[in-house]
């Protein structure tokens, strides 16, 4: 899908995102329904941090219908929830950024939901890469407390 609004969008050759949902390429995916899936991102930024994107190719916020984006809302609220049901953090970040000059990189839309770090707030430099057993053991904690 080509985007028809104004947003300036990275040139990607293909969408990690959709590879991920079609298990072209490892990654832990939490849960999925028809419209929504939720992932633990390997560069975890809080405690812990997740992604809730469309199951359908949307570039950006403005791409999206109605039904998608409450499906989003859903999805979000029940990521964070879930989050602190199992890791009782004292705050959660939810962001989501749209176009190159907002840095977004991958040109799917989704929304990061964080827990918040021991000393507030979320890692915004360089963080280490979880392996797919890390970002898996995650899954397993948060997997009973998500419903979506």
């Amino acid at each position: 899908m080509t985007s028809t609004n104004s947003l300036e969008l990275a040139d990607n050759a293909s969408c990690a995102f959709c590879a991920y949902l079609r298990s072209v390429r490892p990654y832990t995916i939490i849960r999925r329904n028809e419209q929504v899936a939720v992932l633990v991102t390997r560069e975890q930024r809080g405690l812990p941090h997740l992604l809730v994107l469309p199951v359908r190719h949307r570039e950006t916020i403005l791409d999206l219908n109605d039904e998608e984006a409450a499906a989003l809302m859903i999805g979000i609220r029940q990521s964070a929830l879930a989050i602190n049901t199992a890791y009782q953090r004292p705050g959660i970040a939810v962001w989501q950024n749209n176009g190159v000059p907002a840095n977004q990189t991958i040109n799917h839309v989704h929304f990061h939901i964080a827990g918040t770090l021991r000393e507030g707030g979320t890692e915004w430099g360089d963080v280490e890469e979880l392996s797919v057993e890390e970002t898996d053991s995650i899954s397993d904690r948060l997997s009973p407390y998500l419903k979506i």
